[in-house]
């Protein structure tokens, strides 16, 4: 008798990952010395104790000696609670009764900027980086499920912000791919289910509950109002859009990475003629990374920000320079648009 279909699941799930892993890893794109011996891979899973991270965490354990991959874990103290380095420790404890190895609690100071969701965000993913560059992990395995997929899709349509934003999270992400989401597919109810039949002790993070997170609210308040209104289907729908959105949006990227060289002159500057002949879709992405190659931070560049500087090609009247975060200025001069720093 075979494992619990959630258990199953789960497994097939990492099991896919891991295969992709090891098939980077033995790329002709990396060079190999005659006769070098490749060594086992390494892969972390980035463990909060919570059962989608467990679920992994376990399934890693379980998969990855059979591929000849290492299985570690890392998991990450925001210090927000009383009491989190003792529960960073029992995740220690619990990673190293599942075999993983190396293992590491990391403490991290949370800051302010962006909000405290997105503060945290970060933080976390700083110390990420930093243990798998410690350890030469070849991959970071994270828990997102189905259901985060689909928070994400609505809280980026909430910002209107454009496709990218619609586009949610993609299963591999992060320098060189280090990020890898085998579970994008399946549903957090999946992962739970696997905890359960598999006696895995789980932690149930009271800031999923805070009604002061907006990521909260949304789980537990506007999605399933949501599923009320629009029955059931609803998660996986978001889920199939963040797909379709991140094709597109590749899609789009690529043709504007191609385009930007057809429209500078001689002397680099973006002609405005040839600019004003493109699908805006693509104009503004030429203008976003022109002004991210001139110094304008891309996580303090938005939308507004490209259209107005679009109008000075769209909507030319003779407007004066528009400032850019990063003292980046961009202006019109002569038929070319000039943005650098001021």
């Amino acid at each position: 008798m075979g494992p619990h279909p959630a258990v199953a699941a789960i497994r097939l799930a990492v099991r896919r990952v891991l295969h992709d892993i090891l098939t980077d890893q033995t790329s002709p794109a990396r060079e190999h010395t005659p006769h070098e011996r490749t060594p086992s891979p390494l892969v972390l899973v980035a463990c909060s104790g919570g059962a989608d991270s467990m679920a992994l965490a376990s399934a890693l354990a379980f998969e990855a000696p059979k591929l000849g991959i290492r299985a570690g874990g890392v998991t990450v103290d925001h210090g927000l609670q009383p009491g989190s380095d003792v529960r960073a420790e029992e995740v220690v404890q619990r990673l190293r009764e599942l075999g993983l190895d190396p293992i590491e609690s990391v403490a991290v100071t949370v800051g302010r900027e962006g909000g405290p969701e997105a503060a945290a965000r970060d933080a976390r993913y700083a110390a990420l980086d930093a243990s798998a560059a410690r350890h030469g992990a070849a991959a970071v395995l994270l828990g997102h499920t189905r259901d985060d997929q689909a928070e994400t899709v609505l809280l980026g349509l909430a910002r209107g912000s454009g496709i990218r934003s619609l586009s949610g999270m993609a299963a591999v992400s992060g320098l060189g791919g280090r990020y890898r989401r085998p579970f994008l597919q399946l549903d957090r109810q999946t992962a739970r289910k696997a905890c359960m039949v598999q006696s895995l002790p789980v932690w149930d993070d009271p800031h999923n509950t805070d009604p002061s997170y907006t990521r909260s609210r949304l789980r537990h308040e506007g999605l399933p109002a949501l599923e009320k209104a629009l029955g059931k289907g609803v998660v996986e729908a978001l889920a199939r859009t963040a797909q379709l959105s991140r094709d597109d949006a590749d899609a789009l990227d690529a043709w504007a990475r191609e385009a930007m060289a057809g429209v500078r002159d001689a002397a680099g500057l973006l002609e405005c003629a040839k600019l004003y002949a493109l699908p805006s879709a693509v104009r503004r992405r030429i203008l976003r990374r022109a002004a991210i190659e001139a110094g304008a931070p891309a996580g303090s560049l938005f939308a507004r920000h490209i259209e107005e500087v679009d109008r000075l090609i769209t909507g030319w009247r003779g407007q004066g320079a528009i400032n850019l975060p990063g003292k980046v200025v961009a202006q019109r001069q002569g038929g070319r648009l000039v943005i650098r720093q001021g």
